[in-house]
């Protein structure tokens, strides 16, 4: 039986989930609805212009540690579509992913411009309709059948479309009036609020340290549990790396309260203070005539220790065994605890990333549809569920727009 089905939104789970219903059923009367004219905006930034399209990472119960929202529901969601059935997805359509050494995935051209042929094409392959400038403002349900008022073009008064299911892929909003077409509807929004984001540390002299990288650096933020270790770069503004947007991430809501001030304690070590103190000491008695600056005892980059030493007031023209025992244990506790105060916070590239939404309480997550109305299905960040960095976002994406699209029958 034929049905008419509007998606709301030109984005990657929007596209994911129109292709493959109209794959999946080929009588359906599928139409892509987007505000703007910039369809799979998201998909053309990510990754710097690559589209980082998963992550590596087949383990489910790994997978979902890298969701500070949705943990629970995404384990039945990646059981049904995985990482390997987004690989394979993409293959056999002609695209071929590659991991990198971090674990991102990538296509084998590097180019976004690559998912998104790939998506008009099997769009356009399957007769899925797109209509761009349409701006859906509400979505009533009447003897069973949807009622969509959408301008269209900026048009003076609106249009009313007729559905027998509509499917929200909005993505997420940074404001809560962002969710108003969807009020008629009866579901609660859980405020949304700022995910993935980059610390700023203002007048402070580290910033002088920018493009300074370490492999392995423990965030903290004081007074909390909230510590993750990874990858760490200084900005001229900052903090950045995934280590500190992983930490943005999952204590989103503290920040939040917070206005995004917090004090920062960053192991540059990622070890145990006693740890760095028996390996300092012992250095010092084999080096003790050197000179601090020239003896890079844990092999920091040579700015960081430089300024590490500074910092700990320890003169560079002096010895280690002339050096008071005072500014040598200042040293340890800022090696494995230096302290700075985050003042506000940057968006990560263009890859903004809400936490928020549509709660999953309110969705019947083996199908992705509205335990209010039926026949209303949600995919993609318009939920309340978020991934840190690294291609998590998007696979969730993938896999939520998928049970859609084999749910709708």
């Amino acid at each position: 039986m034929s049905k008419t089905v509007y998606i709301i939104g030109g984005g990657a789970s929007g596209f994911f989930c129109a292709i493959n219903m109209a794959q999946k059923h080929s009588d359906y009367r599928i139409t892509i609805l987007e505000k703007t004219t910039k369809l799979l905006s998201k998909v053309l930034v990510s990754g710097g212009g690559r589209c980082n399209t998963t992550h590596h990472c087949f383990d489910n119960n790994e997978l979902v540690r890298n969701y500070p929202r949705g943990i629970k529901e995404l384990k039945g969601v990646f059981a049904r579509f995985s990482v390997k059935d987004t690989i394979q997805w993409f293959e056999e359509r002609g695209v071929k992913l590659y991991a990198e050494p971090d674990g991102r995935m990538f296509p084998d051209t590097n180019s976004s411009q690559t998912i998104i042929d790939c998506f008009m094409q099997e769009a356009k392959s399957s007769g899925v309709k797109i209509l761009c400038k349409a701006d859906v403002h509400s979505i009533k349900k009447e003897n069973n059948k949807f009622q969509l008022q959408v301008h269209l073009d900026n048009a003076a008064e609106p249009n009313i479309l007729e559905a027998d299911v509509v499917v929200v892929a909005t993505g997420g909003f940074p404001m809560k009036k962002g969710y108003d077409f969807l009020l008629s509807s009866g579901h609660s929004i859980v405020n949304p609020i700022p995910s993935l984001y980059t610390f700023n540390i203002p007048a402070n002299a580290i910033t002088q340290l920018m493009g300074v990288a370490l492999k392995e650096v423990n965030v903290k933020i004081t007074g909390t549990s909230f510590a993750y270790s990874g990858p760490f770069l200084i900005t001229h503004w900052g903090f950045s790396g995934p280590a500190v947007l992983k930490l943005s991430a999952f204590a989103a809501d503290h920040f939040h309260e917070k206005n995004y001030t917090a004090e920062v304690m960053i192991n540059w070590l990622n070890a145990v203070q006693e740890e760095v103190r028996t390996h300092l000491q012992r250095e010092i008695l084999l080096t003790k005539r050197s000179l601090p600056k020239n003896t890079n005892v844990f092999n920091l980059p040579k700015r960081l220790w430089e300024f590490l030493l500074q910092k700990a007031e320890i003169d560079s023209s002096v010895s280690w065994e002339e050096t008071p025992r005072k500014k040598i244990n200042r040293l340890i506790e800022l090696l494995s605890a230096d302290i700075y105060k985050m003042q506000g916070k940057t968006t990560f590239k263009e890859e903004f990333v809400t936490c928020g939404g549509i709660p999953l309480q309110e969705v019947d997550c083996k199908r992705m549809e509205s335990k209010k109305i039926p026949n209303l299905f949600f995919a993609g960040e318009v939920l309340n569920i978020d991934g840190i960095t690294g291609g998590f976002n998007f696979q969730a994406a993938w896999s939520t727009a998928w049970i859609v699209a084999d749910s709708v029958a």
